[in-house]
This record gives C-alpha cells, structure tokens and sequence, in this order.
C-alpha cells in the first residue's frame, strides 16, 4: 500500500469549474500511476474555504472513480494561502515508486513534486551553525567606562 498525493486550482467556486478541475486531477493520477480504479483503497479530498459550490468527490465519480470510497473536507482558512485549490491523498494497493501530480496554479504548492519526482534525491545542505558573540563581563556599579568618562 501507498499514499499518493494530488492537487489542482479550479478557474472558478462553480460545479463546473470544480468538476473540470477533479476530472483532470483523477486522470493524470490514474494514467501517471497506471491506476485502475479497483487499485484505490480510498480518497480523501480537501478544498480551500472559498471552494464550496460542489463536492469534489462528486467530478472524480464522473471520472469512473464509482466504486472508491470518498470523503470530502475543508482546508484551514489560512490566511494569504492559495485560492480555490483541491488537494487528493489516495491510499492505493499497487507497488512502485508513487508519481504525486500537481496541476495548474498548485505546482507552486510542490514544485519539488510535481513532475512526478517523488522525494529530493540529495540531502538538502546543512545550516552553518551560528557564531553566538562572547559574553562580555557585567560592569560593576561605579566603575568609569570608555564612554561615559566617569
């Protein structure tokens, strides 16, 4: 078993934007993975809070999904996140490398991810560790300093 992960922006908050948008989401994932329907276990769906004129369960149906089981949910309203997006997380019962697809504006959610590239190969680098400056002595009460010539 595996988890494959999916998202689009639909144009529009309308069924048919909405549906346009699952269709063509289903239809990569099914071809980029060589899915068959009867291979998903499940799907869960998650829409943007602006994305509320249909389920997007309802376009992946229309799609030939007909027997996977389907949930749909609401994403946290973050604010200044991306408008009007879809994202699909499939558990599915094939082996090989999972291909995650991205489409339209939501390559820029994973652009790491979205041409099927499941993982970054190299190491990301490591951070230089910071230089922490040396503590300076406490001054003592009464005491002149350079500064202030007492």
């Amino acid at each position: 078993m595996r988890g494959i992960r999916g998202a689009t922006q639909a144009a529009a908050n309308t069924r048919e934007a909405i549906e346009e948008a699952v269709v063509e989401l289903c239809q990569e994932l099914t071809a980029r993975n060589r899915l068959t329907p009867d291979e998903i276990t499940w799907a869960i769906f998650t829409v943007t809070h602006d994305l509320d004129a249909d389920f997007p369960a309802r376009g992946a149906r229309v799609q030939g999904w007909h027997q996977v089981p389907m949930i749909c949910s609401q994403e946290i309203p973050v604010p200044g996140s991306m408008p009007r997006v879809i994202r699909v997380l499939l558990h599915v019962e094939s082996r090989g490398t999972p291909h995650h697809v991205y489409l339209r504006g939501a390559q820029a959610l994973r652009p790491d991810l979205h041409h099927g590239v499941p993982f970054l190969t190299a190491p990301l680098p490591k951070e230089k560790p910071k230089r922490r400056a040396a503590k300076r002595p406490a001054r003592r009460a009464g005491k002149p300093t350079r500064r202030s010539g007492r």
